[in-house]
């Protein structure tokens, strides 16, 4: 066995010649490589001393250093100890043998004894860079001697120049000693190393958050984030990172400047003022009151100003603003409507709850309001989340100055969404249907805020398989549509999701342009003629029957009669057997004198305000007869029976 041993600072260092001495080496090292009675031979080579080991070198014992390697991964130092002690004193010459020896002393806090084991290890191999490291990493953490770990440290950059870890450690201790330029150099070189190591972003952040160049530092921290593979301690240095530079870059940076230029590019593509008022009443944390809904002459975007991160707030409206814009130009912007039916619907599906809550004694009034609240919440989400992700994206990529500010405040409200949805009294009280929608649409934004920031909150959800399925295909659904989006695209997410979800029912998404045509006459009308909705559309419902009808156009069917029927079950589903049986007598005494399929101006007295033609009144007709005395059919002779089953298997759609 040959060793090369340089004469240099370093080797009179871990062989103890602290006088530089040539002689007092040679004997050193004479002494340290006897092996019982076999000397070694030494040979002086001018600039290097030739070390010859004349003896086999001991046969490594593998399954036993890999049984060594285990325990130390498990943490059970004091069997690795006796085991480690053990391969060293039968093969003294394994120089990793000695590193594996030191490693466990530092874990058990043995740090002198980890120090004569690594020394040990050097002697045998100079350029054991675990070794080094080791000792390095040990004079700065327990000797407070960064001089002497600078030596070790740079020992190994000597034979790998592009050793990541130790430019890291480097810089590390130069950050300790204050010396924040030269850390940057080791940092840059550590980077172009290996631009995957987390720690070294971590450390770049802090340089730059010490230098007050919070958005570099963001973005540092940021990236740390992304190329964690757990939460440890650099990702919960990271994000802490993270928070305080994007508050001091919140602080420091003038956002309202850059939300005042966006201001005024959209009131000259819009041709319409935009207004920003501060509103603590507002339901939710920001809103925009469009200038054609509000008949106004201008927008006005409201926004809770005991919520942090403002400026990212009154942006998000304005981007809402500009999709809106961008669909109106396009002749494709849809309004997002509820009314009576909706709200029927909905308190309906929560019939079970609201009976479960008057058994608890609650008073009608607050299951009402409460009710009332979580169908205007269900909607909110409906409604905004496939909108929300579109806009995010837009000021991520568009407002790179703003990403601090937009990092604060999504991360507030993805939070507010997992405590919504798993707090404990939350998920007890409110419907469980309710919460999992909730959560569905919540996920959403989670999903989109790692995309954009690297944090993973899904976990924290709680979530079910299924919800988790369901947020991931809509997710899947968004990224799709957005590789090239047209204008009023978004509104397609809103249907598609609700349509999966079976909130379709809940809301109506009219065209814009058909709601203009409308002028208030017509609307006074339409309230006068049919106040209790009688009559009024169901958006989602009619998307379902007109693909059912489509279905079956070649079966001979009056499609006519078979909406009049589905109209017609609707309004009796609520009606007593009697009652219906009276309407149906009502239509009878109409049918003596005959019912004109084209005529118009029928009335039946049971059925308030109602002024029904032909083919609706037959279609009452059949089905009132059916549900209160179907014996009788055949006796009316009316040839509906195909239109009959046809609107039974539609109301279940």
């Amino acid at each position: 066995m040959i060793i090369i041993i340089p004469i240099d600072d370093f080797s009179n260092t871990i062989f103890s010649n602290s006088n530089n001495n040539r002689e007092e080496l040679i004997a050193n090292l004479k002494e340290f490589y006897q092996i019982g009675s076999l000397a070694p031979i030494i040979s002086d080579e001018g600039s290097y001393i030739r070390v010859e080991i004349n003896t086999l070198k001991a046969e490594v014992e593998g399954d036993k250093y890999i049984q060594l390697i285990k325990l130390s991964e498990s943490g059970d130092f004091d069997k690795a100890l006796v085991l480690a002690k053990e391969l060293v004193s039968k093969s003294p010459t394994v120089s990793e043998y000695h590193r594996v020896l030191g490693q466990i002393h530092s874990e058990l806090n043995e740090q002198e004894q980890a120090i004569d084991a690594l020394i040990d290890a050097l002697r045998w191999n100079p350029k054991n860079e675990w070794a080094l490291l080791m000792m390095g990493n040990i004079f700065v953490k327990h000797k407070n001697d960064v001089d002497t770990a600078l030596i070790y440290y740079n020992q190994i950059l000597e034979h790998t120049p592009d050793n990541h870890l130790t430019l890291n450690n480097i810089g590390a201790v130069l950050i300790k000693m204050g010396r924040d330029e030269e850390a940057l150099n080791y940092f840059q070189k550590g980077l172009e190393a290996n631009p995957s190591y987390p720690n070294t972003h971590l450390a770049l952040g802090i340089l730059k958050q010490n230098s007050a160049l919070y958005l570099e530092a963001f973005d540092f921290a940021i990236k740390a984030i992304a190329l964690c593979t757990k939460k440890d301690d650099v990702y919960n240095n990271s994000f802490k990172l993270a928070l305080e530079t994007a508050q001091a870059y919140e602080d420091s940076f003038d956002a309202e400047a850059v939300v005042n230029r966006f201001i005024a590019e959209l009131a000259y593509k819009g041709d319409k003022e935009i207004k920003i008022i501060g509103d603590e009443s507002i339901e939710t944390i920001a809103k925009i009151e469009f200038a054609e809904v509000y008949n106004k002459d201008h927008h006005l975007i409201k926004y809770k100003p005991s919520y942090d991160a403002v400026s990212h707030l009154v942006l998000h409206e304005l981007m809402h603003l500009e999709l809106v814009m961008e669909a109106r130009n396009a002749e494709e912007n849809l309004l997002f409507t509820t009314n009576d039916t909706c709200s029927s619907k909905f308190r309906h599906a929560l019939s079970s709850f609201s009976k479960s809550l008057e058994k608890k004694g609650v008073s009608a009034e607050s299951i009402s309001k409460f009710v009332d609240s979580l169908f205007h919440g269900i909607n909110n989400q409906v409604y905004n989340t496939p909108l929300d992700v579109f806009i995010e994206d837009r000021i991520y990529t568009r407002f790179k100055e703003i990403k601090p500010i937009q990092f604060l405040s999504l991360l507030r409200i993805v939070k507010e969404g997992i405590t919504a949805t798993t707090r404990k009294d939350i998920v007890d009280n409110f419907p469980k249907t309710i919460v999992s929608v909730s959560k569905t649409y919540n996920l959403v934004n989670a999903m989109h805020f790692k995309a954009l920031f690297s944090m993973d909150l899904v976990p924290d959800f709680k979530a079910t398989r299924s919800e988790l399925n369901q947020a991931h295909a809509f997710y899947e659904e968004y990224l799709e549509y957005s590789e090239d989006k047209k204008a009023g695209e978004e509104y397609e997410l809103v249907q598609h999701w609700a349509d999966d979800l079976a909130l379709d029912s809940y809301f109506n998404l009219i065209p814009e342009l058909e709601y203009k045509k409308k002028s208030i006459d017509d609307v006074i009308n339409e309230i006068n003629t049919d106040p209790l909705n009688l009559n009024e559309s169901d958006a989602s419902h009619d998307r379902k029957m007109k693909q059912f009808l489509d279905n079956h156009k070649g079966d001979d069917i009056n499609n006519a009669v078979v909406m009049y029927m589905i109209d017609a079950l609707n309004y009796f589903k609520n009606h007593s057997q009697e009652a219906i049986k009276k309407t149906a007598f009502e239509i009878a005494t109409i049918g003596m004198a005959g019912i004109d399929p084209n005529k118009t101006g029928y009335s039946v007295p049971s059925i308030q305000n109602s002024d029904f033609s032909g083919y609706k009144l037959l279609a009452y007709y059949y089905t009132s007869w059916a549900l209160s005395a179907p014996d009788m059919l055949a006796s009316l002779q009316l040839p509906f029976n195909k239109e009959y089953e046809l609107a039974q298997t539609m109301i279940k759609l």
